[in-house]
This record gives structure tokens, C-alpha cells and sequence, in this order.
């Protein structure tokens, strides 16, 4: 049962009307907040339409919450009726450097954003990149006292399980069946430090983490089955939890399973420039509705698939692409 149920059927109307006359092959959209937040809507509409229980999780692009795009503006009830949680990078540390504080005007902008969605009912999960001890633990204490969920990750690359602390934040016994329970997370997404996959998935079940934020895939097109993400589930002292799939639906990655060779900025006609950040990550037109019916909607779609291996829910990567289509076009 979904934590906020009475939120389905305001899903569902506002799908509807996503779903007349959007305009979706248009290539010179202008409104790109709102197409985001379609975006969202709609594949969340989609999964929830399979599976009343799953989780939507947007990472960063917290302006989305205000129909209006500012701090203190109203809420925009049909995105906030589509999410279940709000990811949020760098609040308290890595936003200018990793293990360098984030600057209290940056922090507080962030905040005004998720303290709304927060206030509506949408858990909170922040991942602080720092490496020390003592801003890991400062981190820890300033987003508790914010009512926030977070992961002091010392790696950006979020390859490993930080040995410190030696414990989560907040360890619990507890089952876990909704978001809103949990007291901690863990998020990783390369495994390649841990030498194959059994390795990989056997340092998971160790852990005693309320939710995993992972990768569908262990290796290229390597997915994981549902019979091991079933396996995840389960915190190492026992209790249940609940384990959900990184997504990146603003960037179309060149080492998935989607990807042809051919492809290239401008063809197929979603296709933007390469991240200069990220090798192998390309810009999308994110409304285009090629791309969206790779992200969702048919059996091949890569929601599909999260579904289809048993997630409890998808966590969606590159929210703020909108930022870079306000800066280009």
C-alpha cells in the first residue's frame, strides 16, 4: 500500500491530461520545467499503474516543487502528487568541492524546496559528499534535525560502502515496507571495485540499511535478477527494506543496454550534445517522445525492467537536465 494513497487518483487525472496535446515531438519546446515535471508525472503514473507501491525518487532539480519556480512559491500539487521522495546532492557538503561545506545561501535555496515538499508529505534523502569523519557525522546531525533521510558518501563516485560510520545512521531492526519509515540509506552505483558481482551483491546483504539505492545493472547489460534484488531485501540483523533502482532519464548513457552505435548528437532526434563532465553521457530532449518510450511504457522500456526485476521503486537521475536546455537555447 502506497504511503500517501489518496495522491493515486490526482496521479491519474493529471495523466490523462498529460497525455492529450502535449506536444511531445516538438523540438524547440520552451516551457523545459514543466516538460520535466510531465516527464515525471507520467512514468510515475505508469509504474503505479503496475505496481500501487512504487516509489518515485527525483534527484536534485528541486525547483520543480514550486509552480512557479521560487522559494516560497506555491506547490505544484501534480508533481508532488507523482513522488514519493525528493533526492537532494551536496546540501551540507560538496556542492563547491567534496568535503568542503556548502555555503549557507546555496543550502538555505536548496532547503526552501525540500522543507515544501517535506511539509506535503514527501520523504527527504540528501547525499553530503565528505570523507572525514567529523563532517560525516555533522552531516548526519544537521539533516536528522531537518527530519531529512541522508548518506555521507567519501567517495563521489559512489563505488563503495563507506567503513565508516561502522554502523548506519540510526540502525534499526525494523521492517521497512514504506518510505516514509525509514531512518537511513545507502546509495552506490559502480561495483566495480568489488571484483564480481557475487562479491558485489554478498557485501550488500551485509549491510543494515532501511533502503538500497543501486544500480538495475551489475556490468553493462548484466541486470540483476529478481530472484537476487529479492535477496537485497533483507537487512543483514534481520527486517526487511526496501531497494530501489538508479534511472537516468535526462541523459542517455552510451554503456546502456538502449544505446546504438550509431547514435549521435542531433540523430535520433532526441540526441543532444555530450556531457563534457561525463564521457558516454549525452544530453536528451527529454520530451521527445522517442526517448520517453525508452524510459517507459512498453515491456523493452527501461522502467520495465526495474519493475520486471522487482525494485520497490525507481530513482531518477538527471531531474535539473531543464537547466541546460534554459542555458544552450
Amino acid at each position: 500500500m502506497s504511503p500517501r494513497p489518496f495522491l493515486l487518483a490526482t496521479i491519474c487525472v493529471t495523466t490523462l491530461a498529460l497525455l492529450n496535446g502535449c506536444g511531445l515531438d516538438d523540438p524547440n519546446r520552451s516551457d523545459y520545467r514543466q516538460d520535466m515535471r510531465n516527464f515525471v508525472q507520467r512514468l510515475s503514473a505508469y509504474a503505479k499503474g503496475i505496481d500501487s507501491s512504487f516509489i518515485v525518487i527525483p534527484q536534485n532539480g528541486g525547483d520543480l516543487v514550486s509552480s512557479t519556480n521560487d522559494e516560497g512559491g506555491p506547490v505544484d500539487q501534480a508533481y508532488l502528487a507523482a513522488i514519493d521522495g525528493m533526492g537532494r546532492e551536496d546540501l551540507f557538503y560538496g556542492y563547491d568541492s567534496d568535503n568542503q561545506a556548502t555555503k549557507p545561501a546555496d543550502r538555505n535555496y536548496m532547503r526552501s524546496f525540500l522543507d515544501s515538499a517535506l511539509s506535503h508529505g514527501v520523504s527527504i534523502l540528501v547525499t553530503d559528499y565528505c570523507s572525514t569523519p567529523a563532517n560525516m557525522d555533522d552531516s548526519y546531525a544537521q539533516n536528522a534535525a531537518l527530519g531529512y533521510l541522508s548518506f555521507a558518501a567519501d567517495r563521489r563516485d559512489l563505488d563503495n560502502i563507506p567503513v565508516y560510520p561502522t554502523a548506519p545512521h540510526n540502525v534499526n531492526a525494523d521492517n521497512i515496507t514504506t518510505l516514509s519509515q525509514a531512518k537511513n540509506f545507502l546509495y552506490i552505483l559502480d561495483p566495480s571495485r568489488f571484483g564480481s558481482k557475487t562479491a558485489y551483491l554478498d557485501a550488500l546483504r551485509a549491510t543494515n540499511h532501511d533502503v538500497l539505492i543501486v544500480d538495475l545493472f551489475y556490468d553493462g547489460n548484466d541486470s540483476l535478477t529478481h530472484q537476487e534484488v529479492a535477496s537485497l531485501k533483507v537487512k543483514a540483523h534481520g527486517g526487511t527494506r526496501l531497494v530501489v533502482s538508479y534511472m537516468s532519464i535526462g541523459e542517455a548513457e552510451s554503456y546502456r543496454y538502449y544505446w546504438h552505435s550509431s547514435w549521435e548528437p542531433g540523430s535520433p532526434s532526441f540526441m543532444d550534445e555530450e556531457n563534457p563532465d561525463w564521457a558516454g553521457n549525452y544530453k536528451v530532449r527529454y520530451w521527445d517522445a522517442k526517448w520517453q518510450a525508452i524510459i517507459y511504457g512498453n515491456e523493452g522500456s527501461y522502467l520495465k525492467r526495474i519493475l520486471n526485476a522487482g525494485f520497490d521503486g525507481a530513482y531518477l537521475d538527471l531531474i535539473d537536465a531543464f537547466e541546460y536546455f534554459e542555458e544552450t537555447y
